[in-house]
């Protein structure tokens, strides 16, 4: 990506500290964190309770109640000269959504309010519990705010085989998306109808969820028209396939179930990044049609 002419957004801040008792270590949860966590969304963290529950692990001590107590973090926002290499790549990274973003709400008569993006290592707290590395990056609706380990894009070259710096900015701009989820109203109405659906279908339309903010993603990078440089379409495809819920079933040694899904195929992740690719309009993000 080009990056150089892009400005670093001030909404953020860094948490420090670490916490014990309520990581994914020892157990099983490690590998929960590893196959359902790390792909980025807004349904992770409750996906993650299932999954303690299955595992006959106390979820509170995932959201920072009980099973060890909390985090103990420190909330601070140090100047730009401090920041590591990767932090100031994401905060150019949401800076540019910040200004297409804002352009799209202002053509509506609509005013944008940004997301905070919080570093933390390892170990954090959010507005929604804890947070943790192996759940990957999230948006928490609660606080308005997305979390993000840096490690992960250590995770996303290394185990998901998706190198480069386009990744790190199709990341950052999913959770933008399930903030822009969060402020029209779309993630309510899908929690309310979730609701009363069956599993199934809850999870179909946790799928919708998920790929939407794949194609705002997309329309992110569309309408910043000197981003996107040579390999950076591949580099996201590469990314989009690699968290396909198919693909890390398969990895894990099982038979993809398409009922379980709830983020999507890797082909279904693909083909939502590139429509918001190629039409930089996210009246054509409509992932629900037939849901």
């Amino acid at each position: 990506m080009r990056l150089d002419d892009e400005n670093e957004s001030s909404n953020f801040e860094i948490q420090s500290g670490r916490g014990g008792g309520g990581g994914f270590g020892g157990g099983g949860l490690g590998l929960i964190g590893m196959l359902l966590g790390s792909r980025f969304g807004i349904f992770g963290i409750g996906i993650l309770i299932v999954g303690a529950l299955v595992m006959g692990v106390n979820p509170l001590s995932l959201l920072g109640g009980g099973g060890g107590g909390a985090p103990q973090v420190q909330t601070e926002k140090p100047g730009f000269q401090e920041l590591t290499p990767v932090q100031r790549i994401s905060l150019k990274v949401l800076g540019s959504t910040e200004r297409r973003w804002t352009d799209i709400f202002k053509a509506e008569g609509q005013q944008y309010p940004p997301p905070t993006l919080v570093f933390y290592s390892q170990n954090g707290q959010s507005g929604c519990g804890a947070a943790q590395s192996a759940m990957g990056p999230f948006y928490c609706p609660a606080d308005q705010k997305i979390y993000l380990d840096t490690d992960f894009f250590n995770e996303m070259e290394t185990r998901f085989n998706a190198p480069g710096d386009f990744p790190i900015g199709y990341i950052i701009a999913h959770e933008v998306g399930h903030h822009i989820q969060t402020i029209t109203g779309i993630a309510n109405k899908v929690r309310t109808a979730q609701k009363s659906a069956s599993e199934a279908e809850g999870n179909a339309l946790q799928v919708a969820m998920e790929l939407q903010a794949d194609c705002y993603a997309g329309v992110w990078a569309a309408r910043d028209t000197n981003l996107m440089e040579a390999g950076d379409l591949e580099e996201g495809m590469r990314a989009a396939q690699a968290i396909g819920d198919d693909t890390l079933q398969k990895a894990a040694g099982r038979r993809p179930v398409p009922e379980s899904f709830t983020h999507g195929t890797a082909a279904q992740r693909m083909e939502w990044l590139r429509k918001g690719l190629s039409t930089g309009d996210p009246a054509q993000c409509d992932t629900f049609k037939g849901v």
